[in-house]
């Protein structure tokens, strides 16, 4: 599949393709809402570990939330053409699969603002994600963080998408 894309769809890129900031002073603010989710894959021992909370660096979810709501709040400081938000509201849930060894972290970020928050979203699960390794890394080196995807975004002028 050849996809066709002209410079003026990529709002980061001036005429002459330079890096640049949006612009969004002229925008209306709104209610915007992101949602995010990604998966860290592990031994069954892992999981147990965590399930029971007997992972010795302590309570990996708690933390891992912890991690992934601070991460939202700096996303600006991670991602060099992010705006600054004032971001009202983010909520960070687990669920952990025994079946597929698993747990699926979920991501959801509010604002009322000019501009998106898909990248604070993705920015959270992504944190999230490298605390679960972090925390559970001297028991599982071969965990695998997988399936970052934005997977709903409502608000501003391009409206509603949601992954199929």
């Amino acid at each position: 599949m050849v996809y066709h894309i002209s410079m003026q769809e990529f709002t980061h890129l001036d005429k002459k393709g330079r890096a640049k900031m949006v612009d969004v002073t002229k925008k209306p603010e709104t209610v915007r809402e992101a949602v995010a989710r990604g998966s860290v894959y592990m031994k069954p021992a892992t999981l147990r570990l965590i399930q029971v909370g007997e992972v010795p660096k302590g309570d990996v979810l708690c933390v891992s939330r912890v991690a992934g709501i601070t991460a939202a709040k700096r996303t600006s400081e991670l991602i060099p053409m992010c705006h600054p938000l004032n971001i009202t509201a983010v909520d960070i849930d687990f669920e952990l699969d025994n079946k597929e060894n698993k747990i699926d972290i979920r991501a959801r970020v509010r604002i009322s603002g000019r501009t998106g928050v898909e990248m604070e979203a993705l920015t959270a699960v992504s944190a999230a994600a490298l605390t679960i390794y972090d925390m559970c890394k001297a028991a599982d080196k071969e965990m695998v963080i997988s399936g970052i995807m934005l997977v709903e975004k409502r608000g501003g002028r391009s409206g509603l998408f949601r992954r199929r």
